[in-house]
């Protein structure tokens, strides 16, 4: 029968040759654009330090480029958290009108104890190769001066104590908007993209509040599978004619409980994090455009002030110009990066949601083969003469 969706879309039903094809499509895909790159980056070889004042860990930075503005083709340093929240701080002082990627959060995420444990630093190292690679394909942020020194740098400390003083003229200018101005209105076009952050917000907040419930139900259920497997293999023990089946259910229990352990290990390493990366980003949009909105505030006051002086002047007052010129490159670099953002989020959530699609197929692929597994020793046998 054909299928189709709401839409009107048709549905596929058959079977994919593996369960594995529809991500290798879409990795395809990905890799198509790596020989026009220049920059490449990445986050691994995590290590813990143990100091008398404090115990952290530590990621290996490796870059490999062609670019000029580099002196070598290759670098490799150690950075810790608070060296990554360093350079999005700089990035935020001195790229103010750009969106800077977000980091995972400091504090250790719901139901994690252990910040030190494998399972933690290996989902925060995933974390901050990300956002090295969000910056590393931007084309503005990946030039920024900071990053050049966060990826070369041997000792950061030294750059962290002085501060680098040459912030954009765009930055000092916006770092020092008080925000006494109120803003009248927003443009249309830029209302309709803050409405769409709250509404995007809200829903992906609700995704990620059931997620974590339905892991959490998924380890309960776990506890009691582990206890249930068991109780037919005692069972077995006491009876001898169905001892082969009843081993053979308990088996069974047993491979379900490990299926259904790699089934929320996913959701708690692959699914989760992406989902709230995408809620910080939302923030992060949400603060660039409250940011326009005050240099839009400070050149409608200006105007203002302008009017009602009533003098005649042959052309508007320098520092309008300017503030009018900083609205304007507000206005382009959040649409741009707007889509951009939009760009990749419809990627990352098309891998995400087939990733998901695929784990689950695997999980149940699993369970139906371990319980077809044990119908032979239920079947009834021919008996001996």
């Amino acid at each position: 029968q054909d299928l189709s969706l709401p839409n009107g879309t048709p549905v596929d039903t058959s079977s994919p040759a593996s369960s594995s094809s529809l991500l290798n499509r879409l990795q395809l895909d990905d890799d198509l654009d790596v020989e026009t790159r220049d920059l490449f980056v990445t986050v691994d070889d995590p290590k813990k330090h143990v100091c008398t004042m404090e115990t952290y860990i530590t990621y290996r930075v490796t870059t490999k480029t062609t670019r000029a503005e580099f002196d070598l083709p290759e670098y490799s340093v150690r950075r810790r958290y608070q060296d990554f929240d360093w350079l999005r701080n700089k990035l935020e002082e001195s790229q103010p009108t750009h969106l800077i990627p977000p980091l995972p959060e400091k504090f250790v995420v719901k139901g994690v104890v252990d910040r030190f444990s494998e399972e933690f630093v290996e989902t925060r190292r995933k974390a901050l190769d990300k956002f090295l690679k969000r910056i590393t394909d931007h084309p503005v942020l990946s030039f920024n001066e900071h990053f050049n020194v966060f990826l070369t740098a041997k000792d950061l400390n030294a750059y962290k104590k002085q501060g680098m003083a040459l912030l954009s003229k765009m930055g000092e200018s916006v770092k020092y908007v008080t925000g006494g101005y109120k803003l009248r209105s927003r443009p249309l076009e830029f209302a309709a993209i803050g409405d769409y952050l709250d509404t995007f917000s809200l829903k992906l907040g609700t995704i990620d509040r059931i997620a974590q419930r339905i892991i959490k139900e998924q380890l309960e259920y776990l506890v009691e599978l582990r206890e249930y497997g068991p109780v037919y293999s005692t069972w077995g023990g006491l009876e001898v004619e169905l001892s082969e089946p009843l081993e053979g259910v308990s088996a069974c229990i047993g491979n379900c409980c490990t299926a259904l352990e790699e089934l929320s290990e996913d959701m708690t390493e692959d699914f989760l994090p992406v989902l709230r990366e995408y809620i910080l980003y939302a923030e992060s949009m949400k603060n660039v455009l409250k940011k326009r909105d005050q240099v839009q505030a400070e050149y409608e006051a200006k105007l203002e002030a302008v009017a009602l002086k009533r003098e005649d002047r042959p052309k508007v007052p320098t520092d309008v110009e300017k503030c009018q010129d900083r609205v304007e490159c507000f206005n382009a670099d959040l649409k741009a990066d707007m889509e951009r953002w939009q760009n990749n989020k419809r990627q990352d959530f098309r891998q995400l949601l087939m990733g998901m699609a695929d784990k689950n197929i695997q999980y149940y692929e699993k369970c139906l083969t371990a319980w077809e597994s044990i119908i032979p020793l239920l079947q009834d046998k021919p008996e001996t003469k």
